[in-house]
């Protein structure tokens, strides 16, 4: 008796609108999705107004330098002892506003370091000194 050689049928994807569709795909991720522009520091600046003068007493100089050290109305503070040593000051002045400046040259992250730490102490008046 003759038997009949069966053909294996070999299951293939048709590839020939792979790339039509990936395409597509991507157009519409593209479309669809969006990007978060919401980068920096969310600090409420006062606008234009008078300037008044301020005791001296009620003011803490906070100085960063370009190699990242902090000085603490001068005297050298490491960055993981300022909210400490902020946290004192306020104890002792409820009324104590930071001026922080910097260098021409300091990193961005050894200011954000600083800031983050006089919020940590819970200092509502911090004041961004501009460099001279």
């Amino acid at each position: 008796m003759l038997t009949k050689k069966r053909m294996k049928i070999k299951g293939e994807i048709p590839s020939s609108s792979m790339s039509d569709i990936a395409f597509l795909l991507l157009v519409f991720f593209l479309l669809v999705s969006t990007i978060d522009q919401d980068k920096g520091m969310g600090f409420v600046l006062p606008g234009k107004g008078g300037e008044f003068k301020v005791n001296p007493k009620n003011i803490t100089n906070v100085l960063v330098n370009a190699a990242g050290q902090v000085l603490m109305n001068d005297s050298e503070v490491q960055t993981r002892d300022i909210s400490r040593e902020a946290q004192r000051l306020l104890s002792q002045n409820p009324l104590m506003i930071f001026s922080v400046q910097t260098a021409e040259n300091t990193k961005y992250q050894d200011y954000i370091d600083v800031i983050d730490q006089l919020k940590l102490a819970n200092a509502t008046r911090i004041s961004i000194a501009d460099t001279e």
